[in-house]
């Protein structure tokens, strides 16, 4: 049996037919041009150059076996597959994004990779959380082991000490990072995370709990801090700015004022110092290479405030040869050795303190005014929803009874002031008793010569050295004092004071009248029965002294 069969059409069918098939597969990388012959048969003619060979896996369109070539719309139109290797390679970009998130996980076989790390991620190192332990040390040298969260700032934890402590909190306590092999130290700011400066500390560093007089008497008295002859301030301000606006000047982020004068500055890796002026800007610290010159030219870069920070220098002299005792340093924000320090050192004490104060208000500006107003708007513990006591201490209240009923005594200087009250009634209450007859366990003159022991301003027998110490650490700030037993007389005690960054000494002489002991600090013009009343005397009171006394130095014990 014949068939006229019309061969033409039926191969235009079967490319159709073909095309919609395979149409997601791509053209084959060698170039073949199909010839179909009216006989029926299919010969395939290659080119004579040789053509890149085929991935495995692809299909040859049957459109492509037709006579015309495909236009690059219809090329366009078909989806491409990709090759082996660029499937591999966007499935390493895929996973590298997923992980991207996540922390570097330590390798445990580096020597087999050569990589200290599995998957390192794009992003920075997220911020610690949970608990951590942290080792405070009294000035005793006592220490106390402390757990606090990973956000815990520095004004919090002081607050947790103080409570635990049992001390009076009046906003002057500081935690101080101590280095005792480099001889630093410094008070952190109130806003800085206590988690975060540990892991930039060496492993003999600590800290340590202790009263700060003079952290934030610069917003008091700014005169005192910055002499009109070390501020600078640029052309714009046209003129001296007014003590009014000294400070706000400081803390205003566009304004432009600088600190400068001589100072004597250590070389790197040396021992030999040299005397050069020295400016101090928001963008760092400079000294000039030709004079007084403020030039750019003529100005290098000493040291970066944005990753650093200032230490107060307690053995210059001793340790790095100083020219004088007013020595402070820059110190980066990481474990750093003595090679690597900046060291700087003044004339005098007010210099240092003007140089330490400019650095810290250039660093943080805004943030330590809004530190020193938080305490005086009396906000509790950020971590804590109850203040940590013991139950003893919860169990007890001021109270007074003055009246018809018992009330609360809800205001703590009302508390304070019953308190002090309560003691001036006990010790008449005692020199009456004794008078009458009345048996008590210490003879009047045996009581004023030891009821000061138990104040916190009395340390007993320290050497006048030892004094000069303690004023310094807790700040020289007007009025600062502490009583201590006097080396030169058995009898007698000295107060030290401080008065304008200057440590001065008086003694307390005993005097006899009646029979009776008294204690006097002006040679028996003004006579106190016993140490107590005469501290409380010139707590109200200037008398012969240069100021009155404000803050009493203590120690605590954790």
């Amino acid at each position: 049996i014949q068939y006229d069969v019309d061969l033409e059409a039926l191969v235009n069918d079967m490319n159709s037919s073909f095309e919609s098939l395979y149409s997601t597969c791509s053209s084959v990388q060698s170039e073949s041009v199909p010839l179909l012959q009216h006989n029926g048969q299919v010969h395939v003619h290659r080119n004579h150059h040789r053509s890149a060979p085929m991935p495995p896996h692809t299909h040859t369109s049957a459109s492509e076996l037709q006579h015309s070539p495909t236009s690059p719309k219809q090329r366009l139109r078909r989806s491409q597959p990709m090759h082996i290797l660029a499937v591999r390679r966007l499935q390493e970009e895929e996973q590298q994004l997923r992980t991207s998130s996540l922390p570097a996980i330590p390798n445990p076989f580096p020597e087999l990779s050569g990589s200290p790390v599995l998957s390192p991620g794009s992003l920075p190192p997220c911020q610690p959380s949970g608990t951590y332990i942290i080792n405070i040390f009294s000035e005793d040298g006592m220490g106390k082991v402390v757990e606090i969260p990973a956000d815990m700032t520095a004004r919090d934890l002081c607050q947790l000490l103080v409570y635990k402590s049992h001390c009076v909190d009046d906003n002057s306590w500081a935690l101080v990072e101590h280095h005792p092999l480099l001889g630093l130290e410094r008070c952190l700011e109130d806003h800085e995370l206590v988690v975060q400066v540990q892991a930039s500390m060496t492993s003999e560093g600590r800290f340590l709990f202790r009263k700060n007089y003079a952290k934030y008497e610069f917003f008091r008295n700014p005169l005192n801090f910055f002499p009109e002859h070390m501020v600078a301030w640029c052309q714009e301000t046209n003129g001296a700015i007014p003590p009014s606006q000294l400070l706000q000047n400081f803390l205003n982020s566009s304004s432009c004022p600088e600190i400068q004068g001589f100072l004597y500055v250590k070389e790197m890796g040396r021992k030999s110092w040299k005397k050069l002026y020295v400016f101090l800007r928001r963008s760092g610290l400079y000294f000039s290479t030709k004079g007084t010159s403020k030039e750019p030219r003529h100005l290098q870069l000493l040291a970066d405030l944005e990753d650093s920070n200032v230490f107060t220098v307690t053995t210059g002299k001793k340790l790095h040869s100083a020219p004088t005792d007013y020595e402070f340093c820059i110190k980066p924000n990481k474990r750093t050795e003595l090679k690597e320090l900046r060291m700087l050192c003044t004339e005098d004490e007010q210099s240092r303190t003007s140089w330490m104060t400019a650095f810290r208000l250039f660093k943080y500006g805004i943030v330590l005014y809004q530190n020193y107003k938080i305490p005086q708007q009396r906000k509790t513990l950020s971590h804590f929803s109850t203040p940590v006591r013991s139950v003893s201490e919860n169990s007890l209240v001021a109270m007074d009874f003055s009246g018809r009923i018992g009330r609360v005594i809800d205001n703590p200087l009302e508390a304070q002031s019953a308190a002090m009250e309560e003691g001036y009634a006990w010790r008449k209450r005692s020199q009456r008793m004794n008078i009458l007859g009345s048996p008590s366990p210490l003879h009047p003159c045996l009581l004023s010569s030891v009821i000061h022991r138990t104040q916190l301003w009395f340390h007993g027998r320290i050497t006048r050295e030892e004094s000069h110490r303690m004023i310094h650490q807790q700040g020289q700030v007007d009025g600062l004092f502490l009583l201590r037993d006097s080396q030169s007389n058995p009898k007698a005690f000295v107060l030290t004071l401080c008065h304008h960054q200057k440590i001065k000494h008086f003694q307390i002489l005993p005097c006899e009248e009646d029979g009776q002991i008294f204690f006097s600090l002006d040679d028996g013009s003004t006579k106190f029965t016993d140490l107590i009343q005469l501290v409380e005397f010139y707590q109200l009171n200037r008398g012969v002294l240069p100021c009155k006394l404000k803050h009493p130095c203590t120690l605590v014990a954790l």
